[in-house]
């Protein structure tokens, strides 16, 4: 699968800085299955017909619901994360065409509503992630799941790992950081939240419209 590989796009990192889900690493490994285990888990419990992730990244998510026979499409601010997810919808044999250039800040809901909107690993990018969250609020569905690094474990983690230290753990592009009650809290605000996880080291969200 192609990664984005740590690719700025106008100064804004893109996609993933390296290739979380095919890492060999034992701990990134146990990681990555306890996020993939907590969002398959409320995927199933929605039982969606259509997805539409919104910052799809490379696609490794969305192309892995397609496969599961669900509706999907994916959309990302970045023409050139979408040019890989295309790319990597094409080498799965499935149509590039579901992947879509679009900003969080302008999604419509004549076109991007689905049953569940999926926004992992996105807000903490924003500048404005209130903004997001309201367009989010009008695109209607019946379920929303979002994940947000869990903080500050997230940067404690990264500097155990000898990694960002001159940053103090923080992951190049992360602008904003939430503990659990704090994005449960910010998130609140305009969804009501059904559940939360809390799979090491992120926060998960599943929520549903007022």
């Amino acid at each position: 699968m192609l990664i984005a590989g740590g690719k700025l796009d106008n100064g804004i990192a893109i996609g993933n800085t390296y290739n979380k889900y095919g890492s060999q690493n034992p701990i990134v490994k146990h990681l990555m299955n306890g996020f993939d285990a907590s969002l398959s888990r409320l995927v199933n419990a929605a039982s969606p017909k259509s997805i539409h992730e919104v910052g799809c990244g490379e696609g490794y998510w969305a192309l892995q619901w397609l496969s599961a026979g669900i509706n999907v499409r994916g959309s990302d601010f970045s023409a050139d994360v979408i040019e890989l997810a295309k790319a990597n919808a094409s080498s799965a044999a499935v149509d590039p065409g579901r992947f879509h250039v679009k900003s969080i800040y302008d999604l419509d809901p004549a076109i991007d509503s689905a049953d569940l909107i999926v926004c992992c690993e996105v807000l903490e990018h924003l500048e404005e992630p209130e903004l997001a969250l309201q367009t989010l609020s009008r695109l209607g569905g019946k379920d929303l799941i979002i994940s947000v690094p869990r903080e500050p474990l997230w940067r404690m983690l990264n500097m155990l790992r000898g990694k960002y230290i001159t940053q103090l753990g923080n992951t190049p592009g992360h602008l904003q950081h939430w503990s659990k009650s704090g994005i449960s809290s910010l998130v609140g605000n305009y969804f009501e939240i059904q559940q939360v996880l809390s799979p090491i080291p992120w926060t998960m969200l599943h929520c549903k419209w007022k």
